[in-house]
């Protein structure tokens, strides 16, 4: 792909229709020089929305796709209807090597189906984790993987997920050692289960992969900024970030409460608002917007349903930045190096 990434989008999915998914993307055309695009959707309405983004011509190609994946759709279904919609027709498209990456804001469990079937596991990978990143009080954001595609992991699964959370850092974050943990219940050598435990001893000794291995973390130091990777599996994963998005929004409306509930209030108000701005802004899904299914044979980001333009922009520019940084090669390459440190556990099936 060079420096010119050609990013499939699934111009249909998502909550908010294709206007906005068509203004985020003429909003990453403007962000990253180079980029092209393939449009995936009902070609007559993609190009009458082009007609208010004139920029993206000239860079983009359509595909018709007849059939689009509803929020309701069970993962079967959509498996079923895969080579007539939007969203299987742009991870074809990764597959068959014309497009460096897809992006969808689509039903998540459909496209997390579709996509482990159409691109399958990557060698000595035995389950792709859905990753993301998360704003923290420290210099950058932090990923944290799985959230939601394995609900129950082994050693071995937590392992590649480490090493697959440290290339994905390494390239989006551009950290040269990240900071990687295991969540767990205490931060004692002996607190947690088995499979962590296991885990963590093999990560401990792990040699020439690039990363930091810090042991444990607990729920409540997450977005403090001490680590830059944190492991889980999907269930606690899932969990935590249920519990993290469900924190901000009570805080939100929390000070929002309190600034409305007296004429006082709203002139402090009105004296913090910077302060306030800096805090929305912080804690707006969309400046992090882009979660990634780690550990196929190719590239697919999932941008959140109800994203806006700033959000699905975000989401391609994370998978941008996969295809320039070739990041499936970089996990080849880690997991090569810890088994050759580790023998043939990390590949064992």
């Amino acid at each position: 792909m060079g420096l010119s990434p050609r990013i499939a989008v699934d111009a249909m999915g998502g909550d908010e229709g294709l206007a906005v998914m068509l203004a985020g993307v003429a909003l990453a055309r403007r962000q990253h020089d180079g980029m092209r695009f393939l449009l995936v959707g009902d070609e007559a309405q993609i190009k009458a929305g082009l007609d208010k983004h004139p920029n993206l011509r000239a860079a983009s190609e359509i595909l018709h796709a007849p059939d689009v994946v509803a929020a309701t759709d069970k993962p079967s279904q959509a498996i079923r209807r895969a080579r007539s919609t939007s969203m299987g027709l742009a991870i074809n498209a990764v597959k068959a090597g014309d497009a460096g990456a897809a992006v969808s804001s689509g039903n998540t469990g459909a496209l997390m189906a579709m996509a482990k079937l159409a691109l399958r596991t990557m060698p000595g990978i035995d389950r792709p984790a859905l990753a993301a990143l998360l704003p923290t009080l420290g210099d950058n954001d932090m990923v944290m993987l799985d959230l939601g595609a394995n609900t129950e992991c082994d050693a071995q699964n937590l392992i590649q997920f480490a090493v697959m959370g440290a290339a994905y850092a390494r390239t989006v974050i551009e950290l040269e050692q990240p900071r990687v943990a295991l969540l767990n219940i205490g931060t004692e050598d002996l607190k947690g289960t088995d499979e962590i435990k296991d885990a963590a001893a093999a990560l401990r000794s792990a040699q020439n992969v690039p990363m930091n291995f810090t042991g444990f973390i607990e729920g409540d130091r997450l977005s403090r900024g001490e680590v830059d990777v944190v492991v889980c599996d999907g269930f606690s994963g899932n969990i935590a970030l249920k519990t993290a998005e469900g924190t901000a929004r009570f805080v939100g409306d929390l000070l929002k409460r309190a600034f409305r509930s007296s004429l006082r209030s709203k002139i402090g108000f009105l004296i913090s608002r910077p302060a306030t701005e800096l805090l929305r802004h912080h804690l707006d899904p969309n400046n992090h917007n882009g979660a990634v299914f780690l550990g196929l044979n190719g590239l697919v980001v999932k941008s959140h349903g109800g994203a806006n333009e700033v959000g699905v922009a975000n989401a391609i520019g994370v998978a941008a930045k996969m295809v320039r940084n070739d990041l499936t090669r970089r996990i080849t390459e880690d997991l090569d190096h810890f088994k050759a440190h580790w023998g043939a556990e990390v590949h064992k099936s």
